[in-house]
């Protein structure tokens, strides 16, 4: 996995309008995971990318009336089946948090990253999701100031407003394995690779 102009180049690129620039010199040093289903509890179709491309029917469903005109994205997202759909460039600022906080800092935007798994609160992830988070993570962790203190939930971000990843996340699995492999790989390497 590559990773080119903040681009994994083994995703598929769906380019979303849902971002701007990070503030200057800001180097995204917070990995956030979040969950995401459309419509709740459905899995596969192509309502996330519509989401994330603003091109969302609101007839499609009669959930989607509730978040017609949101404008949100997160950097990538990792299907049941272990695709990888990235939205926006890492080196760019995705509306994915909303309001959040961590560690005293507002505004997570400005310095994290955003991945979605699809997925529930109430369901298991799959092997795949896994181990694709954990390439992605890997090679994030290769090119920008990320380390196990800096990788969190949506729900951490934003307590009492958002729960996912969702209790069914296992941080445990998903800590060690990092803890294993990515982080005892290459030095990392500048962000403007």
């Amino acid at each position: 996995m590559q990773l080119k102009q903040g681009w994994i180049t083994e995703a598929r690129h769906v380019i979303s309008p849902h971002c701007d620039l990070r503030p200057e010199d800001e180097v995204p040093s917070l990995l956030v995971i979040h969950n995401i289903s459309l419509p709740p509890g459905k899995f596969g179709g192509p309502y996330i990318d519509q989401l994330f491309t603003g091109t969302l029917n609101p007839d499609d469903h009669p959930f989607f009336a509730q978040i017609q005109g949101l404008r949100v994205a997160a950097h990538c997202l990792i299907r049941r089946d272990g695709e990888i759909v990235q939205y926006v460039p890492f080196d760019r600022r995705a509306w994915h948090a909303g309001v959040s906080s961590w560690q005293g800092r507002e505004r997570c935007n400005d310095f994290s990253i955003g991945i979605e798994l699809e997925g529930t609160d109430d369901l298991p992830f799959t092997d795949e999701q896994y181990q694709r988070l954990l390439e992605v993570t890997g090679l994030l962790i290769q090119h920008y100031p990320i380390d196990l203190q800096h990788i969190t939930g949506h729900s951490d971000i934003a307590p009492g407003r958002k729960t996912d990843p969702g209790p069914h996340f296992d941080w445990s699995r998903y800590l060690a394995a990092i803890s294993e492999d990515a982080l005892s790989e290459t030095p990392k390497e500048s962000h403007s690779s």
